[in-house]
């Protein structure tokens, strides 16, 4: 590509940094040279036990994969606002929250408008401010990762947006109901992203429809066990539900994860059966961590938890792991680079996990 093409593209699009994505089984797989079924993915916060029976059987019976999906998503919406109590006109569906995230940039991110977030936590709020322009405005959180509100509400303006994860990825604490009464005070835009809320933390959906400055977003990745789908939504109040819908693609939503939501939605007792396990391995699995002596694990109301590496350095631990094909995330950034996080998986995927944790500490004497 000439630089004359190139420099058609707007300056702060070329500079933005890019968001760093985690690889798939198969990638993995041909990276070792091992079989896929060889590999212990514990890096992207998937939920090991799949999809709904429902799911894989609707996917299979559904006759119209050749048809374009409703634009107005309106039996999903319907799903959704009855599996949450709340009016169908809140509710806009979208691949994955990271859509969502998009769509929310697109509406409220001009150039030169602050972006708010609290790192460490998930890195589309930065990717969303960079795309559209935004000036990012990071407020740390404090040393036990909870929330500074003081300092968020200062930064924080009439005509500024704030992106909070609850519970916060990746260090699994949620947003109390306090700190964000007291943000959307300040007007600005709060968008509280509930990707993980099912295994735990307070959900703020019902509040949505009594504030006109906040974003609620979910999604179907974590809890249903669809990420590969790409299905997620947000609710918002209804005249921000009502542009939303008109300014997003007009099938952004395709058959298969319409068909998967709704198959979901029809099965939601075994999904929360399914969390229920999630959640009682992750207690097991913190109080496992929590006895290795260079390891100091951190509470958390996700599927994951978030692990101090003392001692040895934590990139060290995190390739000796991949070496052995268990994959957990490693984050190249001062505030985490001591950490790691580990996605809880099955009680077999604990079992290697910390198998080679003793392994490891043994090597370097601990």
């Amino acid at each position: 590509m000439s630089d004359d093409i190139l420099g058609r593209v707007p300056a702060y699009l070329r500079q933005m940094p890019g968001y760093e994505p985690i690889e798939p089984i198969d990638v993995l797989a041909r990276e070792l040279g091992i079989p896929e079924e060889q590999i212990a993915k514990l890096d992207g916060n998937e939920n090991p036990y799949g999809p709904s029976p429902k799911v894989m059987e609707a996917l299979c019976g559904f006759r119209y994969y050749h048809i374009y999906s409703d634009p107005d998503q309106r039996q999903v919406r319907e799903a959704i606002g009855k599996h949450l109590g709340l009016s169908p006109a809140h509710i806009v569906a979208g691949s994955g929250a990271d859509e969502l995230l998009d769509i929310i940039g697109r509406m409220f991110i001009a150039s030169g408008t602050a972006v708010i977030a609290s790192p460490p936590t998930f890195g589309m709020y930065a990717f969303i401010a960079h795309l559209y322009g935004g000036v990012f405005t990071p407020v740390s959180r404090q040393e036990d990762f909870s929330l500074d509100a003081a300092a968020i509400k200062s930064a924080a303006s009439g005509d500024g947006l704030v992106f909070l994860a609850s519970p916060n990825n990746p260090t699994g604490n949620p947003v109390s109901r306090g700190e964000l009464d007291r943000l959307l005070a300040t007007g600005a835009v709060i968008v509280i992203d509930e990707a993980y809320v099912e295994f735990g933390g307070e959900s703020f959906v019902s509040l949505v429809p009594q504030y006109d400055n906040l974003i609620v977003l979910r999604t179907f990745s974590k809890w249903a066990g669809l990420a590969g789908l790409r299905a997620g939504y947000g609710v918002f109040p209804a005249p921000l539900a009502d542009l939303a819908r008109k300014i997003k693609m007009p099938y952004n939503l395709n058959q298969a994860a319409q068909v998967a939501v709704l198959a979901s939605l029809d099965d939601v007792a075994t999904l929360q059966q399914r969390v229920d396990l999630i959640v009682a391995e992750r207690q097991r699995l913190f109080e496992r961590l929590a006895a290795v002596p260079w390891l100091r694990p951190w509470p958390s109301q996700g599927n994951f938890l978030l692990c101090e590496v003392r001692e040895v350095e934590a990139k060290a631990v995190w390739q000796r792991l991949r070496e052995r094909g268990i994959f957990v995330r490693y984050f190249e950034t001062p505030q985490l680079s001591h950490c790691l996080r580990f996605t809880v998986g099955k009680p077999e995927h604990s079992h290697r996990l910390l198998t080679a944790l003793a392994e490891i500490g043994a090597s370097i004497g601990r």
